[in-house]
Order: structure tokens, then sequence, then C-alpha cells
């Protein structure tokens, strides 16, 4: 790891903090007290106006009478974490305090003011606390007049639901100061996380590049704003889409951590777009303000409301084209699952393989998937039975003459598709939409390999297809309005939410994760963090289902190797490179689940 080294240990030693005060009763700092007065701990909260001490109090007691009818909390326990809150606005209130964790902006001289102050009021054995995610805890530390008590304490929002803290020490750091807070976290019900002390530590580190290119993407009008949104809710089952996420956060907040991991990296992933600084520079900085990438109804709403940028739904301006039958060209899970899918809403299937025999075990396939969903009682038995007769398997291509839409599954490979789609051209009926559903590969170079560019179009599922709802609709420069039209209300026809995006690498979902991913093995890489602290960071502080290692495992390593290949082809960008050590494992043969061992081993079946 490439941790500071720490001093010798002091007589400090581990201690339960009674007495915690937070300066800041913004969002973070009033969750930060709910947190520590649920606890049993006593909270005095400073802020610079009776307005703001005023605002945390009755956000406080919103939240925990929303904690009692939850039944989280009993009554009496609210009326007891209550009465353990009191606020001041002049920082000689926490004289007495054993820690006082700072949460006021990121700006490094307000904070270096606060600890300033702080220096001349807290007593000598209390340990002092920042909360920033961006700045230099080690220069905070060595500024003050007791470096060794100085320490990083971040909680992530909304603070009483994520279980994440990461704790930051310096070389000036006490560990007895280290050990005492970390039990704090402990006993508050965090999962603490030492890190180092570089801009973003861990779970920030990796998020906000993440934000960032979202922003990017939005500003450069490639996709809309719920579109983005949508397409990483429910392509990756994250809690919240960036952009909504940015404005959870705060647009200045987040370009100040982006200016500072930039000035640390150099790397134009963390370079802010443009429009962070515009939105911030115009006060739109988000929820706080009532507005930023989205309008709400007032400050500190999470209400959205519609406004003038939303443009209106796509389906609306074309007419489309019926569809009554649908072919699906493959063998393997994403073809049978697509099929599925269609079946279950009655449309009749042609379900296409290399051989009769490919064709029924794709079938036998669809019939156990829909069996499961009988058990689960997602399905009627009837329903089961009406969507597998749907389903007919045929070994040739001939059996799509019919069909109004022929949706393509096999091979992640541009020249096996062109050559599927030239066999298309010339079997399907005239007026038929073709949809490719590649993830990386450019979906014009596969419309050319036919007659008909105007009728080809990118139809991406998700994997488990029957599962996921995200379906990311990809026209190309020479696809007909009434071609995108059709597909869209193919979709909301089989209950599938489309999102629009352009004919370029990734489109969506993958050009924003698979960045992130390649992040993540670089700060392995680099001996920054592991596996299992870079895992538990992304499940724990930003409410991701799966921790990036565990998904590239299952993704597999040579899978994500060739998408992250396809996309620093595409932007030329530095920061894009597949890490070394992502490129070692795949020659290794080490491609994930699927060969027993990608980043961790795992047990034969």
């Amino acid at each position: 790891m490439d941790r500071t080294s720490t001093p010798e240990p002091s007589s400090l030693s581990p201690k339960s903090l009674r007495t915690v005060a937070v300066i800041g009763l913004g969002t973070m700092g009033t969750g930060i007290a709910e947190v520590l007065t649920l606890a049993g701990r006593e909270v005095v909260g400073v802020d610079v106006s009776d307005a703001a001490a005023l605002r945390a109090g009755a956000a406080l007691e919103a939240a925990t009478a929303r904690a009692v009818e939850r039944g989280r909390i009993t009554e009496p326990e609210r009326r007891a974490a209550l009465a353990r809150f009191r606020t001041a606005t002049d920082l000689t209130a926490v004289a007495d305090a054993d820690l006082v964790i700072e949460v006021v902006p990121e700006d490094y001289d307000l904070k270096h003011e606060v600890f300033t102050a702080l220096d001349a009021v807290v007593r000598p054995d209390a340990i002092l606390a920042t909360g920033t995610n961006a700045l230099s805890v080690t220069r905070l530390a060595a500024d003050s007049a007791r470096p060794e008590r100085v320490l990083g304490l971040h909680f992530f929002n909304p603070a009483p639901a994520m279980k994440l803290v990461e704790i930051v020490s310096s070389v000036l750091t006490d560990p007895g100061a280290v050990a005492a807070v970390t039990e704090l976290a402990h006993e508050l019900g965090k999962e603490p996380v030492a890190v180092g002390d570089r801009p973003g530590f861990v779970a920030d580190g990796l998020l906000f590049g993440y934000l960032n290119q979202a922003a990017a993407m939005y500003e450069a009008r490639y996709a809309t704003r719920e579109d983005i949104d949508a397409a990483m809710r429910l392509g990756c089952g994250l809690p919240m889409g960036p952009l909504a996420l940015l404005d959870l956060i705060g647009v200045d907040t987040a370009r100040t951590v982006l200016e500072a991991m930039y000035a640390a990296s150099r790397d134009r992933l963390h370079a802010p777009a443009p429009i962070l600084g515009q939105l911030a520079a115009a006060g739109l900085t988000g929820r706080k303000a009532g507005r930023g990438f989205y309008t709400y109804e007032a400050p500190g709403s999470s209400a959205i409301v519609p406004d003038a940028l939303t443009p209106p739904p796509p389906a609306a301006r074309a007419g489309g084209r019926v569809v009554d039958r649908v072919g699906v060209v493959g063998s393997g899970t994403m073809a049978s699952g697509i099929a599925e899918v269609f079946a279950k809403v009655g449309l009749p299937v042609v379900l296409v393989a290399r051989t009769p025999e490919k064709a029924e075990a794709a079938k036998g396939r669809i019939a156990k998937s829909l069996a499961r969903a009988v058990d689960k009682g997602r399905l009627t038995a009837k329903e089961r039975d009406a969507a597998l007769a749907a389903v007919t398997p045929a070994g040739s291509l001939d059996a799509l003459t019919e069909v109004d839409l022929a949706v393509e599954a096999v091979a992640e490979d541009l020249d096996v598709k062109r050559e599927l789609f030239a066999a298309l051209d010339k079997v399907v009926k005239p007026g038929a939409v073709l949809a490719t559903t590649t993830s990386s590969l450019p979906v014009v170079a596969i419309a050319r390999a036919t007659s008909r560019p105007r009728d080809v179009v990118g139809m991406h599922f998700f994997n488990p297809a029957p599962a996921m709802k995200l379906v990311e609709v990809v026209r190309t420069v020479l696809t007909a309005d009434d071609v995108h039209a059709t597909v869209r209300a193919v979709c909301a026809r089989i209950r599938k939410h489309p999102v629009d995006c352009g004919d370029r690498a990734g489109f969506i979902v993958n050009a924003l994760l698979f960045p992130y991913l390649n992040n993540a093995v670089k700060m392995v890489q680099e001996h920054y963090a592991s596996l299992d602290e870079i895992d538990a960071a992304m499940r724990l502080g930003g409410g991701y289902p799966m921790g990036p290692f565990e998904l590239l495992d299952v993704v597999g390593l040579d899978v994500s190797l060739a998408i992250e290949k396809v996309l620093h082809r595409e932007f030329r960008d530095p920061g894009l490179a597949p890490a070394p050590l992502l490129e070692h494992l795949v020659a290794a043969g080490c491609l994930g689940r699927k060969t027993g061992r990608g980043f961790r081993e795992y047990a034969k079946a």
C-alpha cells in the first residue's frame, strides 16, 4: 500500500468520544449530527447564523420523525436524541468537545480559518477532523497548532444511510487519534476504511471522474440529462443518476473536487467539464440553490419539476412502422433472453441459430427461464405456456422472410455482424427494421453492409435481458426517423425503458462505466488501496450494487479490456488507455468468474 508513514505511538489511546461538535450545519453536517445523536452522543452544532442553526434543528426533528414512522427508532429514543443536540453560532461553544468535525464548504482558506480558531478554543486532547474530500489533510494538519490531533473523517451523503467513512491520516497524525475515531465509526454502525491523503481519497477519487464525464456528455448534447441518468440507474443498478447526484453533492463542490484531482493527476478525465463552471458561476449549484442540472420545487428540495430545458419525447416526433412479428438471430444467453422478452408480451418470435439443434437448445433455455419465473410468482403457468408457444426455433435465416423486426445478438465481432447483416438484407422483407445489439461497435459500419442503412438501428439490451429494464437506442446519421420511432414504440410494448444516444463507442452506459472500472484497476496498480477497500468504498460510500472488481470479474476481464480498447481508440484520450494490470491478467488467462480466477479466485462449480 502507498500509505503515508505514521509517527511513533504516543500516550493517546482509543477512548469513548462522548461530546462531538459539528461545524457547518448544511445537509452533510445535519446528517452527521443525526447519526451521532441517535448513537447516544452529545452534539454541539455550530453555524454562522441563527437561521442556519434553526434549519438544522428543524431538519433533525423531521429526520428523526421519519425514523419513528419507519420503525427504525422509538418515540422515546427520538426525544432523547433531540435532547442531546444543541446549536450555537460561536465556536466557544465547542470548548469541551472531545471531537470536532468540520464540514464547512470546500475552500482551504475557510477551513484553515476554522482550524486556527479551534486551536484557541478546544482542549489540548481534543481531536480535530476535517470532512474534506478534495483538500490536503496533511496541509491542514501542518498549518494547525496541534498537527498530531488533525485527521480526515469523510462521511458520505446522506450520512445516516451511507455506511462508509473514510479515515485519512497524515505523517503527523497520532495513531491514538486514528484509533479513537475508528472506534467511534464502528460504534456509529459505519464501516471505516483507512485511506491515504490524496484528492478524492478512494470513493470520490473514482466517483468524480465518472460524474465529470456524465456532465461532459450532457454538455455535448450527446444525450439528454434524463436519458443519461436513467441509463446509469437502469443499466448499472445505481441508486441515482450522475447528473441528479451532481445536483445533490453541489455543482460547485464537485468542481472544487475535480480541480484538486486534476491538479494532482493531470488526467483529462478529471479536468472539470466547462458546464460545471458555468452553472457554478450562475449560482445554479444544485438542490441547495433550487436549480442545477435540474430545477427543484424549492432550494433544498429533492422534488424535480419540469423546465424549459426538457425536450419533447423523441417518440412523439415521428410515426413508426407496424411490428407484428419479430426475428432474433443468435443462440447465446443474450439472444434467448431477448426472444423471451418479446414472447412474454405476445409477439411471435422466430429464433434463428446456426443449426436447428442450437436453436432448440436456445428455446430450452427460454423454457427454463420461464419456469423459474413461474416458481417465483412472476408468471402464471398459462402465461408461461403462451410465451413458449410464441417462440419458433429455426436453423436458417430463410425463416425470417416475413418478420417486421430482426434483432441480431451474435458475437461482438464487426466482421461477423457485417456478414450477418449482408445476409439479412437479402432475406428480410423490404420495410422491416434491422437492429443490432452491439455494445461497442459502430452501428453505421454494420448498417453499411446492407443496401438499406436507413432501416438499421442499434437496440442494446442489457444482460439478463428479461430482468434489465434498459435499452439503449442508437441511431446513426443514416437511420430513418420512423425506424427510430418504431424501436422506441417496441421498447414500450416490451416494457423496457429506451434511452437515445448517438453512434459512438460505449453509447451511454459503457462510455461512463468502463473508464470508472479502469481507474479502479489503476488505483490498485499504484498500491493506493486494496481490492477489498475499493469494493467496500463503492458499495458502502457510493451505493453501488457491486464494487468495481466484483463487477469486472462478473463481466469478464477480456470483455472489459476489449471495451476499454474501443473507448481508447475512439476518443484518443490517454486517460482511457487500459490499465497494464488488466492487460496482464487477460494475457495470463485470468478472465474472471468464467475461468475461476480474475482479480479474485473463485471455487469451481
